[in-house]
């Protein structure tokens, strides 16, 4: 009765959120329940997973800062926060907004139906020992959670059991976080076999996947360009794919930088790590939508697997030869599926691991192909999610600047410590004096040059001079624009000599601004001309 109510009806969904969590319990789940998914790959998801804050999750080796970036950022130390050069973070941390500073403990968590973490539960008492949520009022908080992960252990420390699947327990977390930080030390860059495991392990998610090299003020800028060669290279061999992952570099906490030579770089390399974190609001529904096709394509596979085992079993004898017959040719399964139902290889899961949940699997109680599953899930995919595309987009556009704010996001927002304040086009913001008039007798003596009429040269005398600075036409015709101040197609010994300003500001790597700032409207021209 509900799908076709829901056909007829395009107005069904309240929200975006709304419309996911009833389009994955009317069309999703019932394919996932019948096939098994929850066994093989992932559990059910709540109503938790749908209007739970953006998430980001930090992983990284003992000792690479992940608590201490958590501590920059919210510029608070949070329950439960333990730093030294030690393993010292051996639990993994939930850190959420609460009116009170608290810590629930990882039993108490998983059945908390307010919060996303229920079906951690299956990882057993070994990992929720380890599990916790700080809670405290902090404006960051009001926007995202961090999620902060023991540090991955090397050497002889990694043999010895951590008594839950770490590796599990990451992949569970990926998937439903906005953003995964993997944290490397420039001063000790070192990929051990268990952080390995750990980044294949996360291969999925590749487009949730940032990497900061921290603690790069501790070396020299030749050291620093070593190490940053030698990072993405161990990272290409791990993740194996030609798409190189986007690297920040930084040092990620409120001291004194030790070597400050590279200054510029970590406060811009910093800055476009805030906007990327600061737009996880705003993307937080579309990133759940595609959370959910993605989802939805791994659920369709897995129906075609089960159905083809299931119709490939005897009724009667040799049940269990056959079984394993099956398991060992599964790869020649997966191509037939491929051929038959023309699926990407890739929307496969992997081979061994596959097999390896087969063999503790009833072979006979899997459910044969039930077409009208399947049909909903493809009409949800076809339809619907196009519907809720444009629901998130409506939404977007109506709801107010959705950013994180407060913490170490403020400090970079305005001001003369504002990132590029007084740098580039921002150059002489703050001055009495007009900052192109520096150089103007210099500009000058080119104008004059250019044989001006009644004070001003044609556009045609002003390009000869221009494109010798080699810029592209698109460019300075966008300097032209910003320095013609009063749209008169001329340019007079002010206008002219804003638009080798503006070339100078481009030619020394910034950008222009879209429009042309107070400051750099020409003296003549202010209060008599709209810049």
């Amino acid at each position: 009765m509900f799908r076709k109510n829901l056909k007829k009806d395009p107005e069904l969904f309240q929200n975006v959120s709304e419309g996911l969590r009833r389009l994955y319990r009317t069309k999703l789940f019932p394919l996932e329940d019948t096939y098994r998914f929850h066994d093989f790959h992932s559990p059910a998801l709540e109503d938790a997973d749908f209007d739970n804050k953006p998430m980001v999750l930090l992983v990284g080796q003992y000792s690479t800062g992940k608590t201490t970036f958590i501590r920059h950022l919210m510029e608070q130390d949070f329950p439960g926060m333990r730093i030294g050069p030690e393993p010292t973070t051996d639990s993994f941390i939930a850190v959420m907004h609460g009116e009170q500073d608290g810590v629930i403990p990882g039993n108490a968590l998983v059945v908390d139906p307010k919060k996303p973490f229920r079906k951690l539960n299956a990882f057993g008492n070994a990992f929720l020992n380890r599990f916790m949520c700080a809670q405290m009022p902090n404006p960051v908080l009001e926007s995202i959670s961090i999620i902060d992960t023991p540090g991955i252990l090397s050497g002889e420390k990694q043999r010895i059991s951590r008594g839950y699947d770490f590796a599990a327990v990451l992949e569970w977390f990926a998937e439903r976080v906005d953003r995964i930080i993997l944290l490397f030390d420039a001063h000790k860059l070192d990929i051990s076999d268990e952080f390995s495991e750990v980044i294949r392990a996360l291969k999925n998610h590749e487009d949730k996947m940032r990497v900061v090299l921290n603690k790069a003020d501790q070396i020299s800028t030749q050291q620093l360009m070593r190490v940053y060669g030698a990072l993405m290279w161990s990272l290409g061999k791990i993740i194996n794919t030609p798409e190189v992952v986007r690297v920040y570099i930084g040092s990620f906490w409120a001291q004194p930088l030790l070597v400050p030579d590279n200054r510029k770089l970590f406060e811009a390399e910093e800055q476009d790590l805030f906007v990327d974190i600061q737009s996880l609001p705003r993307n937080a529904a579309l990133r759940k939508l595609n959370d959910l096709i993605k989802r939805a394509r791994l659920a369709k596979v897995q129906a075609y697997i089960i159905s083809s085992l299931k119709k490939e079993m005897p009724s009667v004898f040799g049940k269990d030869s056959k079984k394993k017959e099956l398991i060992a040719n599964l790869g020649e399964i997966y191509h037939k599926i491929e051929k038959e139902h023309q699926i990407s290889p890739g929307d496969f899961p992997k081979l061994d691991k596959m097999q390896e949940l087969l063999n503790g699997q009833d072979f006979t109680k899997f459910a044969s192909l039930k077409p009208k599953l399947l049909e909903a899930v493809e009409d949800m995919l076809a339809n619907d999610i196009a519907r809720l595309m444009a629901m998130v987009r409506q939404e977007e556009a109506s709801m107010p600047s959705q950013t994180v704010k407060g913490g170490a996001f403020e400090g970079t927002m305005s001001g003369p410590f504002g990132h590029g304040y007084g740098e580039g086009a921002s150059e002489g913001i703050d001055e009495l004096e007009w900052v192109v008039g520096r150089d103007k007798p210099t500009y000058d003596e080119i104008f004059y040059t250019l044989s001006p009429i009644n004070g001003k040269v044609s556009g045609a005398a002003a390009k000869k001079e221009l494109v010798k600075s080699k810029l592209p036409n698109t460019v300075l015709g966008k300097i032209w624009k910003l320095a013609d101040v009063d749209k008169d197609g001329f340019l007079d010994d002010e206008e002219f000599a804003l638009a080798n300003h503006l070339i100078k500001v481009k030619l020394e790597g910034h950008e222009l601004p879209p429009t042309l700032p107070d400051h750099l409207v020409p003296p003549s021209k202010r209060g008599t001309v709209e810049a």
